[in-house]
């Protein structure tokens, strides 16, 4: 079997590090034989352990942390892995050139200067292999694997504990708070949903801009922060739809977890949802920063109960054809082996 290390550095939250743990749990129960180093984060290393992965965790500093490549280098001497998995830019500059194949996951429009010592990139969506490829990759040496998340069936809450009324339409949207994902868009959209509730799950820089534009706007009474929430699929499963406003979303993770609990999505028409979402098949989607037009799609879903289930349908027979963990995984390997070889 292939031996594989996968080295992450990345942030105690983000889409890309939920779906690392995601895969790195799916392989281990695939029975891949692997070792995970990644930067130091308890959350994270209690999940692995929990599924019998124990991690090494090193530092991850900037250009000067010199002590972690030399630690790195110790535990690929030691464990001498067939392939290098490295996710993203910083963990990938900590690789040396060495007797492994080395693999990096991109899951954006990553400057390509940090994977110089890389043997083979992988791409979660079709756009971002033409990037390589404009980028003079290798074709060869490029390869388009998606993400995947949960499908376990969520359970809906007591929507008291957000103190939310049962009675009203309620929408949920996930994220970093930051500016890409375009949550003030979604807010100001708000002022268009009189009678609905939004539930916005996630942190970031950008929480007291958006909480400020709430109060200002004067949907605030309708707006509920619910902070950075690891499982998602209860929450989802509470709500009416799915909202994916990003001004640049290479994926959307958030689709997919939309799709994988049965609920409509509505998404602005950037690169990952566009590539996703059929527009009126599977999904809807909106203008890029048109909180207008987002919030009349939104309205057309919530207002449509058979059109909202067809959606609904449809997008969960696209999820389990294409993006479930077993589907995924097993994509992963094939490439391990292949690569390998």
């Amino acid at each position: 079997m292939v031996k594989l290390l996968q080295a992450i550095a990345g942030a105690p939250h983000g889409g890309a590090e939920l779906f690392f743990t995601r895969l790195a749990i799916g392989l281990e129960e695939a029975g891949q034989q692997q070792i995970i180093v990644m930067r130091k984060d308890k959350e994270r290393a209690q999940l692995l352990q929990d599924s019998s992965i124990y991690p090494v965790e090193l530092g991850f500093g900037g250009r000067v942390d010199f002590l972690t490549r030399w630690k790195m280098k110790r535990v690929i001497d030691s464990y001498k892995p067939d392939i290098v998995l490295s996710w993203m830019n910083r963990a990938t500059s900590k690789i040396y050139k060495g007797p492994f194949v080395h693999a990096a996951r991109l899951g954006g429009y990553y400057n390509l200067k940090y994977y110089k010592n890389c043997d083979h990139l992988i791409g979660n969506t079709p756009q971002i292999v033409e990037y390589l490829k404009r980028s003079n990759w290798p074709v060869d040496r490029c390869h388009y694997i998606p993400n995947f998340v949960d499908h376990e069936k969520g359970a809906p809450i007591d929507r008291a504990i957000f103190n939310t009324p049962n009675e009203v339409p309620l929408i949920i949207s996930l994220g970093r708070l930051h500016k890409n994902k375009a949550f003030d868009v979604l807010i100001k959209g708000m002022v268009e949903l009189k009678d609905t509730f939004l539930w916005l799950a996630g942190d970031g820089e950008e929480l007291s801009t958006l909480t400020s534009l709430a109060e200002e706007i004067g949907v605030s009474e309708r707006v509920r922060f619910l902070g950075w929430q690891r499982d998602t699929k209860n929450l989802i499963a509470t709500c009416d739809a799915l909202i994916c406003p990003s001004r640049h979303e290479p994926l959307g993770n958030v689709v997919l977890e939309g799709w994988a609990q049965s609920k409509p999505v509505i998404a602005a028409a950037s690169d990952g949802p566009r590539y996703l979402i059929e527009h009126g098949k599977n999904g809807l989607l909106s203008p890029v920063d048109d909180p207008i037009s987002l919030a009349s799609a939104i309205k057309d879903v919530l207002n449509d109960s058979k059109s909202s289930k067809a959606l609904a349908k449809a997008g969960k027979s696209i999820f389990m054809s294409n993006f479930t963990k077993s589907i995924v995984v097993s994509k992963y390997q094939e490439l391990f082996d292949k690569i390998s070889s």
